[in-house]
C-alpha cells in the first residue's frame, strides 16, 4: 500500500492524522481567544492551547476553571474538542480494527 495524495500534496495517512489533530487544537485555541468565549480575564494563547490540546485528547486537564472563566461559546467551543478527540480516537481505532483484519484474512488466505 502505497502513500495516497491529499491536496496535491504527498502525505501519508499517519502525517494525515497528526496534521488533522495539530489543526483541530491551533483552531480550538485561537476561537478561545477570542472576546466572545471569555468572560473577564482574557485567555492566553499557552492557557488555550492547553487546553484545548488536552481537550482534543480527551484528557480533561485545564489551568482555569472553564464553567467560571468561559462563556456559553467557550464552553461549547471545549465541548465540541472532547467530541471531535473522541470520535477521531474511535474512528482512527476502528480504521486500525478494519485494516489489521483485512490484512490477517489476506494472509491466511495465501
Amino acid at each position: 500500500m502505497g502513500s495516497r495524495t491529499y491536496m496535491k500534496l504527498k502525505i501519508s495517512p499517519p502525517q494525515l492524522i497528526l496534521l488533522s489533530f495539530a489543526a483541530i487544537i491551533l483552531i480550538g485555541a485561537l476561537l478561545l481567544m477570542l472576546p466572545i468565549s471569555y468572560a473577564g480575564k482574557p485567555v492566553g494563547f499557552i492557557e488555550a492551547l492547553f487546553t484545548t490540546t488536552s481537550a482534543t485528547c480527551v484528557t480533561g486537564l485545564s489551568v482555569f476553571d472553564i464553567g467560571t472563566r468561559l462563556t456559553v461559546f467557550g464552553q461549547l467551543v471545549v465541548l465540541g474538542l472532547i467530541q471531535a478527540g473522541g470520535l477521531g480516537i474511535m474512528t482512527f481505532s476502528t480504521f486500525l480494527c478494519i485494516c489489521c483484519r483485512t490484512v490477517c484474512l489476506s494472509a491466511t488466505a495465501k
